[in-house]
């Protein structure tokens, strides 16, 4: 699966180099913590960029499935000493993203990754162009 190249190759240079152009403009983003789908690009980048930095420590992929055009990640990392498990599940066309969807367990991990995405979002607001 292209796409699914692509992201790996993101992931590993730990950059959001080629990110945009990775996902479809009608891309979906299934939260962990947000409880509606993200719809589109702008809001589906926004929440990855953000997700790549709070998500950076020790961050690895443990499994990983693909069947055709769907792939499901396992991966484990730990933030602010909280051990994060959990899945990222890509449904790609062609050589884009259409929908990413991330879950998280346990109870501890979903609370502090919502602490620490909130957080992210809100600083990479304040620094964007007015």
């Amino acid at each position: 699966m292209k796409a699914l190249e692509g992201w790996h190759q993101m992931m590993e240079q730990g950059s959001n180099d080629g990110l945009w152009e990775l996902l479809h403009e009608d891309c979906v983003f299934w939260s962990p913590v947000v409880h509606t789908p993200q719809r589109g690009r702008d809001i589906t980048y926004a929440y990855l960029s953000a997700a790549q930095q709070v998500f950076s420590d020790h961050f690895h992929y443990v499994r990983e499935v693909v069947q055709g055009d769907n792939a499901v990640l396992e991966f484990e990392c730990v933030m602010d000493g909280v051990q994060i498990n959990g899945v990222d599940m890509i449904t790609a066309k062609g050589d884009q993203i259409i929908e990413f969807k991330v879950m998280v367990r346990p109870l501890k991990a979903v609370n502090k990754v919502h602490e620490n995405m909130m957080a992210m979002l809100e600083q990479m607001k304040a620094q964007a162009p007015q």
